[in-house]
């Protein structure tokens, strides 16, 4: 896993940048501290920050292969979990390789088939090639979207990156923000559209995007969208296939050549993934494997039962540590920590966004990182098989919104009036273009045709904000982590997957429990969901309320030409009175307050201006 940049630009000599790219590599230094490498002449550079998990003697980057009188350059950053059968095919092919890293696989797989490789790829990833003679340049993103992609076109070039940061520091567009901008920050933040990278200018390829640039033009395609299947499988077959899909993608997980270790938060989702992982390290006598979970300070004293959160996590983590004998590691986080670690996660996403939901990931990897680069994790299952309360309320269900931030009126209460007027309008054109853009079949019945929506907003919006959350935080920190519930079969099969049997048994992410229930303890395997944890020591809200002040008593800055002081410190006084989220099922009060201090950080760290 790794960083990656470039530059093309037909105007000027990249040769004479030398000291931009120099910045433009030590921006994403953190996603790849290991190595640094660079393909630079005279109208392309390319970028490559390593961090070794696949094949450390061999697999650096770029990478170069001469290949039917083509010279192919290759900047990659992800794993493919089918790079042993990519390899077996390119050999029958006539391939010859000198090492077993993934990105030879892929270069070689790119040299031999162009753009269509894409279609044999399953892994997480984003990579650029560039063919010297012909002076073209493709660049691919993952089909869900796990690793990102960002670029700026401008004139005479393109400049791209993992990561904004990066195209900033190529001094080719400053950083400004657009009145469409500025409705994703406010009114859909802390998720953002697929494609819009917030600043002006600034792109993102889309999950299952590709692109080729050429004679300074830029031309996109789509190589995958989930689409609509008849699900002919029985019960028996449905719940037998998600086992093999989610155990299969689990096992490919497990492959690389340093230490391993898991998340565990004693919920539904990475409990499979570890008794999956205990079992499979104890068939090949790898031993007891290593796991990692999060507590808060006082935690236990403070924890306030919820709809959204309705038991605490300790006594599931430890009836799992001793069902896989584990060797088991708590971290337990500071609120003052969690609180100062607001501004590194927004110099992580270079966005404001989910605050202390960001903060307490990034410092949690930052203390697994200490003894481990790379981990498996269990995001995306409630999206996937309908794990979230919006998914079971029926009322809730059928209403036109995002129901993970279905009331507005917070949003707009904390702008000066008059400010960003088509706030709602511009949320409603966002969720309407999801819901025309899902597949459907003649045969769905109303409830399933719903759902298929309801699974794309997800997709589209609440799961690409989680994962753009975990590849930043730990990224920040060097440290890889896979999802295996993003294996594309899997989200396919779940997408198809009629909703009597995806709820079986009437529960929320009902079929995996079924699936997996002869091999959880019960107690785990029939828990009701619970979210991520957050810290409920009142400290917390004081100390970003103290914040929240200063901010509001500072004059000249762009946040203030756009908030409503008094609507802010009616938060800051009546907390309780925020009757439902900001965003998901966590962002009440405190929350808030932590996203008004991101937005003003932002604003003047990155010396961001409004252009509308």
């Amino acid at each position: 896993m790794c960083g990656i940049a470039g530059w093309l630009d037909n105007s000027i000599d990249l040769r004479d940048k030398s000291e931009t790219l120099h910045n433009m590599s030590e921006a994403i230094k953190s996603r790849g501290p290991d190595e640094k490498g660079e393909y630079v002449t005279t109208n392309c550079a390319l970028l490559h920050r390593r961090l070794s998990i696949i094949d450390p003697q061999n697999g650096k980057q770029p990478m170069s292969l001469n290949f039917k009188n083509e010279t192919y350059i290759i900047v990659y950053n992800g794993e493919l979990y089918n790079s042993d059968e990519l390899r077996s095919e390119l050999i029958n092919a006539g391939h010859e390789f000198s090492s077993h890293s993934d990105t030879e696989v892929l270069l070689h797989l790119y040299a031999h088939f162009g753009k269509n490789c894409v279609h044999k790829l399953n892994g997480i990833y984003s990579f650029c090639v560039y063919e010297v003679k012909s002076r073209t340049l493709f660049m691919c993103r993952d089909r869900i979207g796990v690793k990102p992609l960002f670029y700026y076109q401008y004139t005479n070039g393109l400049v791209f990156s993992s990561e904004i940061k990066a195209i900033l520091e190529s001094k080719t567009l400053k950083p400004a923000i657009s009145e469409t901008g500025l409705y994703e920050l406010f009114f859909l933040g802390p998720a953002r559209s697929c494609g819009n990278g917030i600043f002006k200018g600034v792109k993102e390829l889309k999950p299952g995007e590709m692109a080729t640039y050429k004679n300074s033009k830029l031309i996109k395609e789509t190589y995958y969208r989930i689409k609509a299947n008849e699900h002919t499988d029985s019960e028996s077959e449905t719940i037998e296939k998600t086992k093999f899909l989610l155990t299969d993608a689990i096992n490919r997980q497990l492959v690389t050549d340093v230490p391993m270790c898991f998340f565990l938060s004693g919920g539904l989702d990475s409990s499979i993934i570890c008794k999956t992982a205990s079992q499979k390290y104890k068939e090949s006598g790898k031993g007891n494997i290593n796991t990692f979970s999060v507590e808060y300070e006082n935690n236990r004293e403070f924890f306030t039962k919820t709809d959204f959160q309705p038991n605490a996590d300790f006594d599931y983590i430890k009836l799992m540590v001793d069902d896989t004998s584990s060797n088991h590691t708590e971290i337990i986080l500071s609120c003052e920590g969690v609180f100062e670690a607001l501004y590194d996660s927004v110099r992580a996403r270079d966005l404001p966004g989910y605050v202390d939901i960001d903060s307490s990931l990034l410092l949690f990897c930052k203390e697994v990182r200490k003894d481990y680069k790379v981990a498996l994790s269990g995001e995306c299952a409630d999206e996937l098989f309908g794990g979230y309360p919006w998914y079971h309320n029926k009322t809730l269900l059928f209403e036109e919104c995002f129901p993970w931030s279905k009331s507005l009126s917070i949003r707009r209460s904390i702008l000066k009036s008059g400010i960003l007027k088509h706030g709602e309008e511009y949320v409603m054109s966002r969720y309407f273009d999801t819901v025309r853009r899902t597949d459907k079949l003649p045969t769905d019945c109303a409830v399933d045709k719903r759902m298929r929506e309801m699974f794309m907003l997800n997709f589209s919006y609440f799961m690409q904000c989680l994962l753009e959350r975990k590849d930043r935080c730990s990224m920040y920190n060097g440290l890889e982590v896979r999802v295996p519930f993003c294996d594309y079969r899997l989200v396919e099969y779940a997408y198809n997957m009629p909703w009597e049997l995806k709820a079986y048994g009437k529960r929320e992410k009902g079929i995996i429990r079924k699936a997996f229930e002869n091999i959880l303890p019960y107690d785990i395997c029939y828990r009701k969901k619970s979210p991520y944890p957050k810290t409920h020591n009142p400290k917390y809200m004081n100390m970003c309320a103290d914040k929240v002040e200063e901010i509001l008593n500072k004059k000249g800055t762009v946040l203030s030409e756009l908030i409503n002081k008094d609507a802010i410190r009616n938060i800051i006084q009546n907390p309780e009175a925020i009757s439902s989220p900001w965003y998901g099922q966590l962002m009440r009060a405190p929350q808030i307050l932590a996203y008004i201090i991101q937005l003003d950080f932002w604003f003047e760290k990155y010396g961001v201006v409004i252009e509308c």
